[in-house]
Parts: structure tokens; sequence; C-alpha cells
């Protein structure tokens, strides 16, 4: 999880008294300072996986996120009534106070140049991530850890079980 802001919340407190406060400075407003510098903000781990994951996904050429086993676990959990699909599967992330680290898990559509593949994956969850969060992206580990071919059959096809 990460905080970002200048003060905790003790600091923030005034140990003046109203009276005191109104006589600094005139017509400044209260509690002085810019209004969006005032608090701090908390950023989940998953809240960032998330972002990642959906990146990634509308990547021409990822066909799935996540190792064989995680995929297959995800396949039929997906099925069962009331859950949905897992948006931070073959995600992690590292969450720092203004940054952020990533490490990716991808199967590929056979055919494509997965270097290329790979660098729209980044490309794509570097600029999601830092526009949605405002924490700087560092890296983006990607690991493809399968390809999907033509005649494989789909583990994450809907009413399908294996």
């Amino acid at each position: 999880m990460t905080d970002t802001g200048e003060r905790t919340t003790s600091q923030t407190l005034a140990k003046e008294s109203p009276a005191e406060a109104a006589g600094k400075g005139g017509g400044q407003r209260r509690g002085g300072g810019d209004p969006a510098t005032r608090g701090r903000t908390s950023i989940a781990d998953g809240v960032v996986e998330k972002i990642a994951g959906l990146a990634a996904r509308d990547v021409d050429g990822v066909h799935a996120m996540g190792g064989g086993l995680a995929r297959t676990f995800g396949a039929v959990r997906d099925r069962v009534p009331g859950s949905s699909k897992s948006v931070t599967r073959g995600v992690k992330a590292e969450v720092g106070e203004v940054q952020t680290a990533l490490d990716l898990e991808i199967v590929v559509d056979y055919g494509v140049s997965i270097a290329d593949v790979a660098r729209d994956v980044r490309e794509n969850v570097i600029a999601a991530v830092e526009r949605m969060t405002g924490l700087e992206v560092v890296e983006v580990n990607i690991a493809v850890s399968d390809v999907k071919l033509p005649d494989d059959e789909d583990e994450e096809q809907p009413g399908r079980l294996q």
C-alpha cells in the first residue's frame, strides 16, 4: 500500500486557537495551503494490479495472463456462479510511496512477435498505471509462460471443463 502526502494527521491539526489563526495572514483561507495537499491518498497493491491486468489484456497478441496452473484454477473458479474473472491473475505489484514495480506473466498468441507484444504491454501498462494513480512505474517485468497454438484447446472458454 502506498501513502502520498506531506503531513501526518497530527501535524495537520492546528495547534493554535481560532483567534490566533484568524490574526495571522489576514484574509487567507482556513486550513492554509492548497486543498489538494491536505491529507493523504493510499493506493492498495490490488488497485495497481487490476489497472495493470486490464491494460495488459488490451494489447493484441496477449492471449491470457498467468501461468498454466493459475489459469487452470482461475478457469474453474470463473465458472462458479457469482464469481467474476480475476483481472489480477498473472500480475504482481509492489507499491511504494511514489513508485511502483510490476511483474506480469502472460501467454501470447502463436505467430506474434514476442518482443513487440512485450514492448506494447509495457507501454500500455505504464501509461495506464501512471495516468490513473500518479505513481511512477519504475519497471514492468514480463515473463512469457506459454504460447497459445491455434489448435490448442482453450481452458478459458466458458462452458468447457477440462
